[in-house]
């Protein structure tokens, strides 16, 4: 059985220039439920300077609070302790775990890491220091993405032994999970072994499980990769509904950064080759065309 996280509310819309009302945002999270995904990355808590999109984080949490379905997981990105202080309140607030559990970012490279958090590899990780120990304290998961982990919009080709070391970083802090992240969508058949190898080799084959891949689609290439992904083992993958998204620091000028693997692409990958999910096929097409539409609304 194969796991899938859903980030198109997070990482699908953080990138639209114009406001998505709260309204909007909510029903793309019911329209997933009965999708039945692993896991829904609902938003993040994260400066509006920096990510005006997702400034309505408490608002959508506080909105989907009564309709959580049960054995569902909601996360959110928090990328330092102020983040996961509203994590927190917004729990708190829901008289419940209604977020299961918190996500931090770094970067493979240093100048990724600089220019996506203004900060080095290292201090990014000791900004996680506090919020895993909160974490632990509350009973939240902790996964870390590690951006750029296969060629960097800055510093160029990755070698597996960076991505290894910060895997290592993030996991002497207590990270449970780890995401490489395909960032700009560099990934090939080819690379992503070498890559994937060095990160299973580091936390061990009795933690394979505590691996989830996140794939861009820019050439056209992710199915494939996730194809070479399932043969090494790796059973936990993010996708976005339509395909949104993409870091916005991945841009170039005149150029969207390229979007997400599609959910749609990556469960018709995960059954082509043999494998099952819990996903109900009719409810996530039904999830896209809502993801899309409010897409093509901001973007006329």
């Amino acid at each position: 059985m194969i796991r899938i996280t859903e980030v198109a509310p997070r990482d699908g819309l953080q990138n639209e220039p114009t406001p998505i009302a709260v309204a909007q945002k909510v029903r793309l999270v019911e329209l997933l439920h009965p999708t039945r995904v692993d896991e829904i990355e609902v938003s993040s808590f994260v400066s509006p300077k920096w990510v005006p999109q997702l400034a309505d984080a408490s608002e959508v949490f506080d909105a989907i609070a009564a309709s959580k379905p049960e054995g569902m997981v909601y996360s959110a990105l928090v990328p330092n302790q102020k983040g996961m202080d509203n994590a927190l309140a917004t729990n708190d607030r829901a008289g419940f775990k209604l977020i299961d559990k918190v996500t931090v970012f770094t970067s493979a490279t240093e100048g990724f890491a600089r220019k996506n958090t203004n900060a080095t590899i290292a201090e990014t990780i000791e900004r996680f220091r506090p919020v895993v120990r909160a974490a632990q304290q509350n009973s939240l998961q902790t996964r870390a993405y590690i951006s750029s982990v296969i060629k960097c919009p800055v510093d160029g080709d990755v070698e597996p032994a960076q991505v290894a070391t910060v895997t290592q970083m993030l996991l002497d802090i207590g990270i449970d999970e780890i995401d490489p992240g395909d960032t700009i969508g560099a990934a090939t058949p080819d690379n992503i072994g070498p890559m994937l190898e060095a990160v299973i080799e580091t936390l061990g084959n009795d933690r394979m499980s505590d691996i989830t891949l996140h794939l861009h689609d820019t050439f056209g290439l992710a199915a494939p990769c996730v194809r070479v992904a399932l043969d090494l083992g790796i059973r936990s993958y993010d996708g976005s509904v339509a395909g949104l998204g993409g870091c916005p620091y991945a841009s170039t000028p005149g150029k969207r950064a390229p979007g997400n693997i599609a959910t749609e692409v990556l469960l018709n990958t995960i059954e082509s080759a043999g494998y099952t999910t819990r996903v109900d096929r009719p409810a996530l097409d039904r999830a896209a065309a809502f993801a899309a539409s409010i897409v093509e609304t901001t973007r006329a």
